[in-house]
């Protein structure tokens, strides 16, 4: 069975990659939701992006997924600019949060598997000089909480606890349980 990637995410792509899976990626505009329940949001959110492209790609398995940053009840989003970011990163400094993603398989318009996973971060009691220095990277600004653990956001965090690849972006040892549930080998590579 085909599998296509409905995410326009460079590091859920990568992730994919990485490991070896083959697979598409093909995205279709969608309408995300930023407010709610934490799990509810990425949940709409996931299936926003799968559904549509399951129905145009019938034979296919399409993986849909949404990333959420949340701490004290809040839904920390994509910063708008550094202002934004610095707020974010100083609300997180010192401070432990949880990464959840929601992961939506979808045929032929209809879900036929969906699980989430969350991750628990901590970071470390940042400066404004540090905080200033890490969004002068650029980094913050296309990740929900304004920071990419796999990169130079690495250096914020004093510790995890659960999957890293969630807070990459995608579950990967979950989702490969899942894919094999379904009959869709992980190992291409051997």
């Amino acid at each position: 069975m085909k599998l296509i990637l409905a995410s326009q995410s460079p590091r859920r792509k990568t992730l994919l990659e990485q490991f070896g899976f083959s697979f598409s990626v093909e995205v279709f505009p969608a309408q995300e939701v930023s407010e709610g329940e934490p799990l509810a949001v990425a949940r709409t959110n996931a299936m926003a992006k799968a559904l549509p492209v399951s129905e145009a790609f019938s034979e296919a398995l399409v993986l849909g997924a949404d990333t959420i940053v949340t701490l004290a009840g809040r839904i920390l989003g994509k910063p708008v600019d550094a202002d934004d970011a610095f707020s974010m990163l100083r609300f997180l400094s010192g401070r432990e949060h949880e990464v959840a993603t929601y992961v939506i398989m979808a045929r032929s318009g209809q879900v036929v598997r969906e699980f989430s996973e969350t991750t628990r971060v901590e970071f470390r009691e940042l400066s404004s000089e540090e905080i200033k220095a890490y969004i002068a990277t650029g980094e913050p600004f296309d990740k929900a909480g304004g920071y990419g653990i796999q990169g130079y956001g690495g250096l914020l965090v004093k510790s995890i606890k659960g999957c890293y690849y969630n807070v990459v972006g995608l579950p990967i040892p979950s989702l490969a349980e899942h894919l094999r549930s379904l009959g869709i080998e992980v190992y291409t590579f051997i």
